[in-house]
């Protein structure tokens, strides 16, 4: 990634184009690092398909470039919702080595004649759906207006707002914020937050836990709190060989209390999450240009009722958890869409939030919780 900094596009220009955070996966840097090493398919290749894309291809024969995964790539411009000539001149192509763009709930045809005999179906009609599995499930967002937050939570933890705009400024830019790609036409503008990344690594380690969670987090919630604080997203963190002695090294350098044994680490996690959340909630509020009421949590960290409870204490908001399968929600909708059974957005999730029970989190102990966050900035800083 900084290679390609230096010796392609600079990192401003990047950002200023296409409004996505830098993280060393992106396709823009892969693309770079595999035309850098003469990568024999890539200088062969026609075409290029995101996974999304590629199935599709398998299953229709037809070959599309789906707008919302198309949007991760830091490839695309947002504004113009159209991949970059000069990003992709960076590393050796064009818009011909890419199919047509098409946007969630569009028809990409039907399967082939070859898959309805190995599968005995009909000729079934495959949709493009909001291909970027965060963009599908924020779709499913059971929200009743524009005024909300959303967390998808699982390994990541990807806290954002729904923009018809992309935001992309110097605020945005110093903060790592980025602009993905959503369903008619709108933006997630979110931030990647580790999450349950530090709770699973650390359960892979802890010989003496016990194997359910209710158990292990229960013995987490009565060991003291805020006695240990980390900042999820600092680079240790990243993929250390022991999260466990990340997090202890982690507590040792900053002065504090070093955790031991899976009780205080697990505490240590979800306290921390929670501050961390409030941190990049703050900021989200700063630049959204209407009122942040409610955060929905979706995804298979809202069955985790401890850390959704934190949450609501930390952020002062209320919090509703569910569904934990947006993303096959999202999905099932939009199809729904693209057949005529739903009208738009807002008929989809008005569906969802009729077919499911939420969980409702009110805030509680604003003082503690106001009292940490100012520990957590000391700590961990701005």
């Amino acid at each position: 990634m900084e290679d390609y900094f230096e010796k392609a596009v600079d990192k401003k220009t990047v950002y200023d184009i296409t409004g996505i955070q830098f993280m060393n996966f992106n396709s823009l840097f892969q693309l770079y690092a595999m035309r850098k090493n003469n990568d024999t398919a890539l200088e062969h290749a026609e075409k290029i398909l995101f996974v999304p894309d590629a199935l599709s291809y398998m299953l229709t024969g037809k070959m599309v470039c789906e707008y919302t995964i198309a949007s991760t790539s830091q490839i695309l411009d947002p504004k113009t919702k159209q991949l970059d000539a000069k990003l992709l001149q960076s590393v050796g192509l064009s818009a011909d080595n890419f199919g047509p763009m098409v946007n969630p709930a569009t028809e990409i045809g039907t399967i082939t004649e070859e898959v309805q005999r190995m599968t005995g179906l009909g000729a079934v009609p495959v949709i493009a759906v909001a291909g970027h599995d965060t963009g599908s499930a924020v779709a499913a967002v059971p929200a009743k207006n524009e005024k909300f937050a959303y967390l998808s939570s699982g390994t990541w933890s990807l806290m954002g707002i729904e923009t018809r705009d992309a935001i992309i400024n110097e605020v945005s830019y110093d903060r790592n914020f980025t602009n993905e790609g959503g369903i008619e036409g709108t933006t997630r503008f979110l931030k990647n937050i580790c999450g349950m990344w530090l709770y699973e690594r650390c359960r892979k380690e802890w010989t003496d836990a016990p194997k359910s969670h209710a158990e292990l987090q229960a013995e987490a919630m009565k060991q003291p709190a805020f006695q240990s604080i980390i900042n999820p997203d600092d680079a240790m963190f990243a993929n250390p060989s022991s999260m466990v002695e990340a997090i202890q090294t982690y507590c040792r350098n900053t002065n504090q209390h070093v955790p031991e044994g899976y009780a205080e680490i697990c505490r240590c996690i979800f306290d921390s999450l929670a501050l961390r959340y409030r941190q990049v909630f703050g900021y989200l509020k700063e630049m959204a240009s209407f009122p942040i009421e409610v955060l929905h949590i979706i995804g298979g960290g809202s069955l985790n009722n401890y850390l959704n409870q934190f949450t609501a204490n930390s952020l002062g908001v209320e919090v509703l958890a569910g569904p934990q399968e947006g993303t096959a929600l999202g999905n099932i909708m939009l199809q729904a869409k693209a057949s005529g059974q739903v009208k738009d957005i807002w008929d989809m999730r008005r569906i969802i939030a009729n077919s499911l029970e939420l969980k409702h989190f009110a805030p509680q102990d604003k003082e503690v919780w106001d009292a940490a966050y100012e520990k957590f900035v000391a700590i961990c800083g701005e």
